[in-house]
């Protein structure tokens, strides 16, 4: 489904209210539960929160393309939804703000890791007092990054 079950621009405007307060809802919970650091938490959101938006998303396109689409809604329900629809891009940009914070943080986290491996690998790589290279393993070891987080 990715269009509002609609008659007319009363129930379109209603039914886009509902979903945009219940979109806002849930990336609300998303970012309250980026705040206190259980992001895992957040997954079970993502189906219906993907649902929404893109039913959102074409919604808005199609408001777009068809100013008439809400004609005939109540001026009271309108206004509810341009309140809405402000909540919803505060809502927005606060997680946004939160999810670019945990990137900083998990990159640097990885970083730290990495710069840590790097530092002990190249630690035991001098001579010893004999004046031969200590023998045994190297600790050699593979990482990899996902730079797309």
């Amino acid at each position: 489904m990715t269009e509002l079950a609609a008659a007319n621009g009363s129930e379109r405007t209603q039914a886009l209210l509902k979903l945009t307060q219940r979109l806002t809802a849930l990336i609300q919970e998303e970012t309250r539960l980026f705040k206190a650091r259980r992001p895992h938490e957040a997954i079970e959101l993502q189906t219906e929160k993907t649902e929404l938006a893109n039913i959102y998303r074409a919604e808005v396109a199609r408001a777009r393309q068809e100013p008439g689409r809400f004609s005939g809604a109540p001026e009271q329900a309108k206004a509810l939804l341009r309140d809405a629809t402000k909540a919803f891009h505060t809502a927005l940009d606060e997680n946004g703000r939160v999810v670019n914070a945990m990137k900083v943080l998990t990159e640097g986290v990885v970083k730290a890791i990495a710069d840590e491996a790097a530092r002990q690998r190249h630690a035991g790589s001098g001579y010893g007092a004999n004046g031969h290279r200590p023998s045994g393993p190297t600790g050699s070891f593979a990482m990899a990054v996902n730079h797309t987080a």
